[in-house]
């Protein structure tokens, strides 16, 4: 990530566009990489103005780390609108109450060793328990390295906390690691930019949009070879548009 905003935004697109593009539930994949997107020549309307979401799981200093999270991660620009008014903020809550979010699927009876990468998920902590202990540490950090909770910092701090969480420059005081919770943060925010619309994230098909997805069903097949050395205009289609 960059200081630079915008910079930083295309980053993170880079690396999470094409990956993301295919999740369109709510799960556990690790980040892929992929391809940037074109800027499109104009900039990209926000999304219907909604109501203050109402939080399942998220409390209201969690609520609001999230909510600058995601809004540092995917500001408004020409490419989309900025992370909470695409929903992410939602997505995130609403996964977290979910049996994912609770572990359901998940062996919690230890014990409990380091594991490589190659072993997935090793901790003790459920999603939503990894989500809350990684909140709370990321405040203490940025608590003591700037005075201020994380969603009081400015716009440059902020970055440059996920930049040191993205490096692994960060080490949590409370023993919980750092490299954990930045992972499954960031894989979060990548499916809620890029999850079908119907699981709160991704409202008005912004990620899709951005990369050309067709959405739920094929349905560009015929028009492959007249939109070749052209940018792709996808119209997606959501689950609720087959309802």
């Amino acid at each position: 990530m960059s200081k630079d905003p915008g910079l930083q935004r295309r980053v993170f697109l880079k690396g999470a566009a094409a990956g993301g593009a295919a999740a369109s539930t709510i799960g556990a994949a690790a980040p892929a990489a992929a391809q940037s997107a074109t800027p499109p020549p104009s900039a990209a309307p926000p999304p219907q103005a909604a109501a203050a979401p109402g939080y399942m799981v998220l409390r209201p200093e969690e609520a609001a780390f999230v909510e600058a999270l995601v809004d540092t991660m995917i500001p408004a620009d020409e490419l989309s609108p900025k992370g909470t008014d695409i929903g992410i903020n939602v997505f995130i809550d609403r996964a977290l109450a979910s049996g994912w979010g609770k572990g359901d699927r998940l062996y919690l009876q230890g014990p409990w060793k380091e594991g490589t990468p190659q072993q997935g998920y090793q901790l003790s902590l459920t999603p939503a328990q990894l989500w809350r202990a990684g909140i709370e540490a990321t405040n203490a950090h940025c608590e003591k390295a700037h005075g201020k909770a994380f969603d009081q910092l400015d716009a440059a701090q902020r970055n440059a906390v996920l930049t040191d969480l993205d490096r692994g420059r960060v080490t949590f005081d409370n023993g919980l690691s750092a490299r954990a919770f930045w992972s499954m943060a960031y894989q979060n925010v990548m499916e809620g930019m890029f999850s079908d619309p119907i699981y709160g994230g991704n409202q008005g098909k912004a990620g899709w949009k951005l990369v050309g997805f067709p959405g739920v069903i094929e349905n560009n097949r015929g028009r492959v070879v007249s939109s070749r050395d052209k940018r792709f205009e996808a119209d997606p289609v959501s689950i609720a548009d087959m309802s």
